[in-house]
């Protein structure tokens, strides 16, 4: 199983094959995991209640970060999206409105990880050193 250094790098990845290839299964649910250990029905409130807005909340967090990722999934992925409004943001910082750091990639150093890279979209939210790795790696940089 591969082993990320960059937590965000690796939450850009869970979007694509979690939410929208839909093939890295069980789709994660912070809603459902809350439920099922009795914390809490709703997790805005959750996250508001345990002064956790604008954060990453550690349930999810340490769901993603110990969440094993295939190297043959890993080298189905073609494409990247980073937006905001990524559903595994919304699961991990139900209370996010986008407009911190909180989900911002510092590293590019996983992209050994996925062989078959061809195109990132919104790498406008990337700094100018990372998108010259993309464009290094002939890595289309929309």
């Amino acid at each position: 199983m591969a082993t990320f250094k960059d937590f965000n790098f690796k939450l850009v990845v869970v979007e694509q094959l979690m939410y929208i290839d839909e093939t890295l299964t069980p789709r994660f649910c912070l809603a459902d995991l809350l439920k099922e250990k009795g914390l809490s029905d709703a997790p805005w409130e959750y996250a508001q209640q345990r002064g956790l807005a604008y954060q990453v909340v550690p349930e999810a967090r340490s769901y993603f970060a110990s969440l094993e990722i295939s190297e043959e999934l890993l080298a189905d992925v073609e494409e990247l999206c980073m937006d905001g409004g990524n559903q595994v943001y919304q699961e991990c910082a139900p209370v996010w409105d986008g407009e911190d750091d909180l989900f911002d990639v510092a590293s590019l150093d996983d992209l050994v990880l996925l062989p078959n890279l061809r195109r990132v979209l919104g790498s406008e939210f990337l700094g100018p050193e990372l998108r010259s790795v993309l464009s290094a790696r002939g890595i289309v940089a929309d």
